[in-house]
């Protein structure tokens, strides 16, 4: 073949690293002939969907052969009444990524500049790249920083701010550290970043955090106009299967993002399934209660063990070896149990798992032991 068609794509696709997922089980299960395989490396909810979703989800199956509402109306509508927001304030999108590389497309091109934190999500560097943008990418707070380790360094994003800046985005909480920000020192952030650049606060593991310190960020839609804030229905809802997620704007940010939406894109099933979600609080709160025990377990195993985590109030857990963990997770993966490797985020020495049932837990701590003592590792 005589052309290269590297040379042909945009600059910035050229050198991009595409996003990594979680190793599917059918995959693992065809390279190692295991069976039985407990996943925990995507963050999904193990409880799964609210049995009202499952239901309409059964009976929209007869709907697929028509395109979906557009414009996603049943759920805005419910989105609008449950949060108390306007439906002109509302995007859907094909889960909350889709949200997120929709802002890259309206805000950031070659000449402008994101900023976000060192260990933050994946999806943003390969946003802002994407569309020629440049990435600026702040120091996290030290490991051994006595509230928020690994966490946003707000006094070191301000730092970055400049003339150049158009879109800062922070995840709260955070993936893959479970870190968060406390509702003073986030508003006063804010507060400080000029009206023309855009802050966008990714709170897709939102609804797991039960602290009251946590920011209600919806209420300040008002007050800081250049403000977006993203949710989505593939964590505690349980619907990570459908790709849905949602963000909420001042109402000519959402017109912008709905510029370049894809049409229809959201399917029908998804629309129907996560309106329903939103009905039944019940079921999103036994996910939650679920995830507090989980977190408890995982701690006290790791103290117990005399291993390092960082403490978190996501759906996972990322826990500290101390050296190179990749052999640990290929062992696991023998074991039929796959965690997930955060290298490329700049942690070699760490593996996120995720928080699952306590019979999941559990198994994959057995697992974790038995790999640990056959690889020689003291704990």
């Amino acid at each position: 073949m005589s052309i290269d068609f590297h040379k042909l794509a945009v600059a910035g696709i050229q050198n991009l690293k595409p996003y990594l997922p979680g190793k599917p089980i059918e995959e693992l299960e065809r390279e190692l002939g295991v069976t039985n395989t407990l996943k925990l490396a995507s963050n999904e909810n193990t409880m799964g969907a609210s049995p009202k979703a499952i239901k309409v989800m059964q009976e929209a199956i007869t709907q697929v052969d028509l395109y979906p509402d557009g414009n996603g109306y049943v759920l805005k509508q419910k989105i609008s009444e449950k949060f108390d927001v306007g439906l002109e304030q509302l995007i859907l999108g094909n889960g909350s990524n889709d949200i997120l590389d929709m802002i890259a497309r309206v805000f950031l091109c070659e000449g402008r500049e994101a900023i976000f934190s060192e260990y933050a999500f994946a999806v943003y560097p390969i946003s802002t790249q994407a569309v020629g943008a440049t990435a600026r990418i702040s120091k996290a707070l030290d490991s051994d920083h006595d509230e928020n380790p690994y966490g946003h360094d707000l006094d070191a994003m301000a730092a970055l701010i400049n003339d150049k800046t158009s879109v800062i985005f922070i995840a709260n909480p955070n993936n893959p550290t479970g870190t968060w920000l406390k509702s003073d020192e986030l508003q006063n952030f804010i507060s400080k970043v000029p009206e023309n650049i855009i802050v966008v606060v990714d709170e897709a593991y939102c609804e797991y955090v039960e602290s009251s310190e946590y920011p209600d960020t919806l209420k300040w839609l008002n007050q800081y106009p250049n403000l977006i804030v993203s949710r989505t229905f593939s964590k505690a809802y349980g619907l990570a299967g459908l790709r849905v997620g949602y963000g909420v704007c001042n109402e000519q940010i959402a017109d912008l993002l709905n510029r370049v939406r894809h049409p229809f894109n959201v399917n029908t099933v998804s629309i129907l399934a996560a309106t329903a979600a939103l009905d039944d609080d019940t079921h999103l709160q036994k996910c939650v209660e679920m995830n507090t025990k989980g977190i408890k377990f995982w701690r006290a195993a790791c103290q117990y063990r005399g291993l390092d985590y960082i403490p978190t109030v996501g759906n996972f857990i990322t826990i500290d070896f101390e050296q190179d963990a990749m052999p640990i997770y290929e062992a696991l993966l023998r074991e039929a149990v796959i965690v997930r490797p955060i290298a490329n985020y700049g942690l070699p020495n760490h593996l996120r798992i995720s928080i699952s049932t306590p019979e999941d837990n559990q198994r994959c701590l057995d697992a974790l032991d038995k790999v640990m003592q056959e690889l020689g590792i003291d704990n």
